[in-house]
């Protein structure tokens, strides 16, 4: 089954996976929010509607790679088909109602994580992506553990300099407290 896909978090670092025909796009009508899941041990991004706000990304084939692998890659999350212009067709993961606590289970972001994601926004998008994102994420009242020394998220890479202060600064811009590894 072919088809394309759009990536709003750790899919729009392309050092991540190996989709083909990457094109950046903005998605009106939705907000990014942390989550966290008894699937999970730490919290993460998944979208919610929400009219008066947009998420950029990117959209890629899923091409010879599959649905099942990619399913695999986002489980905890429902692939849904999107239906406004210009991305109808286009499936996108949402964390599934059934994964998502309402309670607060104290489940950090891991930095690694983040560093990733915005990583590949810095890439994709620039600077003003990096602020953008972070504007259009809501949820930063979650602690985020510092894990860059020894980091916990598979798909980790090395940030640069430039980098990693685009992570920091953006991190202090929205009053997110980093909390230390126990």
């Amino acid at each position: 089954m072919t088809g394309s896909f759009f990536g709003y978090g750790s899919l729009v670092n392309a050092g991540t996976h190996s989709y083909q025909n990457l094109r950046p796009t903005t998605l009106q009508g939705w907000r990014r929010h942390w989550v966290q899941s008894s699937q999970r041990d730490v919290a993460f991004l998944s979208v919610t509607p929400d009219p008066l706000s947009s998420i950029s990304g990117l959209v890629a084939d899923v091409g010879d790679i599959g649905w099942d692998a990619l399913d695999l890659r986002e489980a905890a999350y429902d692939r849904l088909v999107l239906d406004v212009e210009p991305l109808s067709g286009v499936a996108m993961y949402k964390a599934s109602a059934a994964a998502v606590s309402l309670e607060n289970l104290n489940q950090p972001i891991l930095l690694s994580y983040l560093d990733c994601v915005v990583q590949g926004f810095h890439q994709v998008f620039g600077t003003d992506g990096v602020r953008g994102f972070f504007r259009s994420t809501s949820g930063w009242d979650t602690p985020i553990l510092n894990d860059r020394a020894t980091p916990l998220y598979p798909r980790a890479g090395l940030l640069s300099d430039t980098e990693t202060a685009l992570v920091d600064d953006h991190i202090n811009m929205v009053g997110a407290r980093i909390i230390a590894p126990t």
